[in-house]
């Protein structure tokens, strides 16, 4: 089944929805702060559980005390779909339970 690419309106209508999340070029994107690196860690492990679930994944980056996502859809040909903000919801769901912010 083909993932349709979201129009440039619907991005920003979902955009509107998630606060943090951005548009990056062809990517949307959000980066979290956490009190330390081992919560930013514990927040990525999480995080890579619910993309196997997904079965989508992002780019995930560890830094000392934060954690950024970048997220397109390769299949649709790296454009921005329905599957991106579905991850990015499911993100912004466990982020709280990690102090994230």
């Amino acid at each position: 089944m083909a993932v349709e690419a979201l129009s440039q309106q619907e991005i920003e209508g979902r955009l509107a929805e998630l606060p943090g999340w951005s548009l990056e070029g062809d990517r949307i994107t959000r980066s979290y702060r956490l009190g330390s690196h081992v919560a930013a860690a514990a927040m990525v492990v999480h995080i890579a559980q619910v993309q196997e679930e997904l079965d989508h994944h992002s780019d995930l980056t560890l830094g000392y005390h934060s954690v950024s996502l970048s997220v397109h859809t390769h299949s649709a040909g790296g454009a921005v779909t329905a599957k991106d903000f579905a991850l990015a919801r499911r993100v912004e769901e466990l982020a709280p339970a990690h102090g994230a912010h």
